[in-house]
């Protein structure tokens, strides 16, 4: 499973457990003003032990600065649990908040997630592509377009690209699955656009452009972005990374992008940090501003930071781990994994005390300069 997911959606039983609907909550104080459909942020809690009522003033917070969308992590296993009977507990939650703050929401809903697929339901158990099934999965999609109109845009693959890398053989397979489903969703759901998520890092360190080309499928292409190598350290400067982003277009110089998660971490360990963060946000908008009309949706992953350890919850191999030598431990899949967590846990615009970094003032100044 892709691990920047897990960090996201840890703390939603914890949340479900505490309350039966959102929109009975007392409605927390939001500003009316100006929003951008197009910019949008992973709104996260920094703890996993969270009330509702805290949960709905981050949303809040969220949207008074100007964002007109978000990310929702759903997953198969989850919605549907039993075949045809579907569960709504958790999802109702998270795209109610979404709702009461007025946000539109790209749903990922993962077939594919970096090398594996997935997660299904037991009942589907272990399916490959070539098994899982068009009809089953229109099915699905089908009862959660049907229930939530404020998704105006869905991911089906995640690091797709980690997928193909070794099974290109495999690309055709999934798709004719992509398109089966495309077709028949689109009939229905015509203002709702498809498309597949790659991790623009990975594409770039390991020459793996080819891949998305043959995938640019569907509405758009969508990216995720790092600025790190394949050790997780960030070894660009904030300007370095901005001419990172311009390749896409040259990837996929036919289809509209998003950015689906793109970050900054501020953690020393990794080579981050506070300043480097808010000079990349700067220049990621004067990359917007450059290319909007090119641009389907940019998503700033993520809100608040999350204590140390708790981002990459797996033990895994992790692909594209390398040897340096010498019995250092360099370069293994423990050290990689070290490495991604100190990433991803300090990736926020805010604390996890609930301390705003400067690049929390900066991503609410350049969302007030473009609205």
């Amino acid at each position: 499973m892709n691990m920047k997911i897990l960090g996201v959606i840890v703390g939603l039983v914890i949340v479900i457990a505490i309350a039966a609907t959102v929109l009975s909550l007392p409605s927390s104080e939001i500003t009316s003003q100006k929003t951008n459909e197009k910019i949008g942020l992973v709104i996260n809690s920094p703890h996993q032990s969270i009330t509702l009522q805290e949960l709905d003033q981050i949303y809040s917070e969220a949207s008074k600065t100007g964002i007109g969308r978000s990310n929702v992590y759903l997953f198969w296993n989850i919605v549907e649990p039993v075949r045809g009977e579907f569960d709504w507990q958790q999802s109702d939650v998270m795209f109610g908040l979404n709702e009461k703050n007025n946000l539109k929401v790209t749903l990922f809903f993962s077939v594919i997630n970096g090398e594996t697929l997935g997660p299904f339901p037991n009942w589907i158990g272990k399916p490959s592509l070539n098994s899982l099934g068009e009809e089953r999965l229109v099915n699905v999609l089908d009862a959660i377009l049907s229930r939530y109109n404020i998704i105006d845009t869905v991911i089906i693959g995640g690091e797709t690209e980690s997928q193909f890398r070794y099974y290109e053989q495999n690309i055709p397979i999934y798709k004719e699955l992509f398109s089966g489903v495309y077709e028949k969703i689109k009939e229905k759901y015509p203002d709702v656009k498809f498309g597949n998520s790659f991790a623009l890092h990975q594409v770039l360190n390991k020459d793996l452009a080819h891949i998305v080309s043959d995938l640019a499928i569907g509405d758009f292409v969508a990216f995720s972005y790092f600025p790190v190598d394949t050790l997780n350290d960030i070894v660009k400067t904030p300007q370095e990374a901005k001419e990172d982003l311009k390749k896409v277009f040259e990837i996929v110089p036919n289809k509209k992008v998003g950015f689906f998660e793109i970050s900054w971490s501020t953690s020393d360990f990794v080579g981050g940090n506070i300043a480097s963060q808010k000079d990349f946000l700067d220049k990621l908008f004067k990359f917007y501003s450059e290319n909007e009309s090119e641009i389907e949706f940019l998503t700033w992953y993520r809100q608040y930071d999350k204590p140390e350890d708790t981002c990459v919850t797996e033990q895994q191999e992790i692909e594209g781990s390398v040897s340096v030598g010498g019995g250092s431990g360099l370069g293994s899949s423990e050290y990689v994994i070290e490495r991604l967590n100190y990433y991803v846990c300090n990736a926020g615009l805010v604390d996890v005390n609930g301390n705003p970094k400067s690049g929390w003032n900066e991503f609410k100044k350049q969302i007030a300069m473009i609205n």
